[in-house]
């Protein structure tokens, strides 16, 4: 564990080498609450705070199978949502105690909440009627039209678009092939890459007509973080088991030997090898993560 640290200072250092930027630090659980065993001890979200300005939300499987994991960030000037959840939960009241609570802590009488999407599946959008009406909130529509109206984009998905929350730059990188809206973010701050569902321990969904521009996104993906102090990649869920090469079957609310949910660039790094040989779309069965190319329907 002392080497695995050592490890990971060293490899943030010699990025910040490249960048001039080291990072702020946080902590991840070892270990997330999903679905159980008892549904009636669980909240519907479990919150960890990564730092003071950055919180990481997990819906509960109690609620939905999916056990999608929400990010709520800080910056001087404005906050930001990163999805909305499954069904079946309260996702603006645990927000709104979150932002009430970091309100409380920098003496600040209220801050703009702007809502994204890594991508418009429902199991990241279905909170959204919540937040209809509340004061002071942008929600950005989970579509491709208003994602590029929305952060200016004129040539998608081959540009990289910059978000200011205020003395905090995330930088957006278009990475369509599980879906055509499909985003990660780049946090400078803290080095975190977020992937939405597009890399995470778990299976990665592609349409069989979509595994092209899937294909092309990794390798973008690979290129933006080459050189960056990434401290993480974090995803939307954890399917895969801690045992190598396996995951849960599709459905399971309970699980108590799940993988972590970080990765790292090597795991970006390693999909993206994978994919540029190979000369037509099929499953891949990887350490950490599995690519499932969905085919068309007869």
């Amino acid at each position: 564990m002392v080497f695995l640290r050592v490890a990971i200072v060293f490899s943030l250092l010699s990025a910040a080498c490249l960048t001039g930027q080291v990072p702020e630090t946080g902590t991840l659980p070892e270990h997330w609450p999903t679905g159980g065993p008892q549904c009636s001890e669980m909240q519907e979200f479990y919150v960890h705070q990564y730092n003071p300005n950055f919180f990481i939300l997990r819906q509960s499987g109690c609620s939905d199978y999916e056990k999608p994991f929400l990010y709520l960030i800080f910056g001087s000037d404005q906050a930001l949502l990163w999805d909305t959840g499954s069904p079946n939960a309260r996702v603006r009241e645990a927000a709104d105690r979150l932002i009430d609570r970091w309100l409380v802590t920098n003496s600040r009488p209220a801050i703009p909440l702007l809502i994204v999407h890594s991508h418009k599946h429902e199991d990241h959008i279905a909170g959204d009627a919540q937040f209809a009406g509340r004061p002071d909130t942008t929600l950005v529509k989970p579509d491709l039209a208003s994602v590029k109206v929305f952060f200016g984009f004129k040539n998608w998905p081959d540009e990289t678009r910059s978000l200011d929350l205020g003395k905090r730059v995330l930088d957006i990188i278009p990475i369509p092939g599980h879906t055509d809206d499909s985003l990660a973010f780049y946090d400078h701050a803290t080095g975190i890459l977020l992937t939405g569902d597009t890399v995470y321990p778990g299976r990665l969904y592609v349409n069989l007509a979509d595994f092209s521009a899937f294909k092309q996104s990794l390798h973008q993906l690979a290129a933006f973080a080459d050189g960056k102090p990434v401290a993480y990649v974090l995803g939307n869920h954890i399917e895969q088991k801690q045992t190598p090469f396996t995951d849960y079957p599709t459905g399971t609310r309970y699980q108590p030997e799940e993988h972590q949910l970080a990765l790292g660039v090597a795991n970006i790094d390693e999909l993206d090898r994978v994919l540029q040989c190979l000369s037509e779309p099929r499953t891949l069965v990887l350490r950490d993560l599995t690519v499932s190319v969905r085919l068309p329907r007869q």
